[in-house]
């Protein structure tokens, strides 16, 4: 029997891999073309051009109103089908309508209240939201660590495949060196006994899983932060552990706000603005926060002295004269 063609998700999929994209790049870019396509009543691309395009994001804009990273992410989703996986390099001017730029300042939360809100959280989602706070990573960035990410003796952490698909640095923070290795015994205790019920192995990128097969039940590719469940993955058919699923994390957090009494919209990402301020407040220059945050461009870590100076302060009311 010849096989089957391949369906045109599989081939994005397919592509994505091969470029070594992140794993969440690729559910992200398989969700926006297939919704790009459902928005077209299932016609295939080739049959579509940019006047489909602008239809599509112009209808996130106005109708969705989704914010304009949220229609940039579409755009290049739908752009890396026709340019990568279709090989018909789109030359058009997109017109669509726009979404508009959030103007807002990042919600920023004092040292008291981080302090208030971790006193109100154990086990491993305490550890996750301190590391988010005292390195400065993205919920994913943390999530995703790796045992050899971690280096206790330089006191430093590399943070793999962030925003922009780029490696950087961050500091390890002295005070969660003893609960971060008092954690790893528990998690090697776990895959010890994977191991010896004939599990242990990890997902890995496709090069490196193809390049060293059998690197992926090593320790030092062991996520830091483990399932506790073991799941199917869906591209070997293994029973491996994943790492922690964000939605346990974010409901855990949404607990200890509500439980710390504090009167602010809090989510993962919050630690990560307040790391930034609280580094500039304490006399930092800015570029080293932009280096700790992987920000491309310093106007990106810009904003953070906005939030600085909110509410007037640095400025001595004449009243208080």
């Amino acid at each position: 029997m010849a096989d089957r063609p391949k369906m045109l998700l599989e081939v994005v999929q397919e592509t994505i891999r091969r470029k070594h994209y992140s794993f969440q790049t690729e559910k992200t870019y398989l969700q926006w073309i297939k919704r790009y396509l459902l928005f077209h009543n299932k016609q295939h691309p080739r049959d579509l051009g940019k006047v489909e395009i602008e239809a599509f994001l112009t209808h996130l804009a106005v109708c969705e109103k989704v914010a304009a990273a949220t229609q940039n992410q579409a755009l290049n989703a739908i752009l890396f089908l026709y340019r990568d996986v279709l090989e018909q390099p789109p030359d058009w001017n997109i017109q669509a309508v726009r979404a508009k730029r959030s103007t807002s300042l990042p919600t920023v939360l004092t040292p008291e209240e981080v302090r208030s809100i971790i006193a109100q959280m154990n086990g491993v989602y305490r550890l996750v939201v301190q590391l988010l706070y005292g390195t400065g990573m993205r919920m994913n960035e943390a999530l995703s660590l790796r045992i050899k990410d971690l280096d206790f003796t330089q006191h430093q952490i590399i943070v793999r495949n962030g925003k922009g698909m780029k490696d950087r640095y961050t500091m390890l923070p002295d005070s969660l060196i003893l609960p971060l290795q008092s954690h790893l015994q528990q998690v090697k205790i776990l895959h010890q006994q994977d191991l010896e019920q004939g599990y242990g192995s990890v997902w890995l990128p496709f090069a490196l899983a193809r390049k060293y097969p059998n690197v992926d039940r090593h320790w030092i590719w062991q996520w830091v932060f483990p399932s506790s469940k073991r799941l199917q993955n869906e591209m070997n058919h293994e029973w491996q552990r994943y790492h922690l699923h964000e939605s346990g994390l974010q409901k855990a957090l949404k607990q200890a706000v509500r439980a710390a009494g504090i009167q602010k919209r809090v989510s993962c990402h919050t630690f990560r603005h307040s790391f930034a301020t609280h580094l500039l407040q304490n006399g930092y220059d800015i570029r080293t926060v932009q280096e700790l945050l992987g920000h491309k461009d310093v106007k990106t870590t810009m904003i953070y002295t906005h939030v600085l100076n909110r509410g007037g302060r640095g400025v001595r009311s004449p009243l208080d004269n």
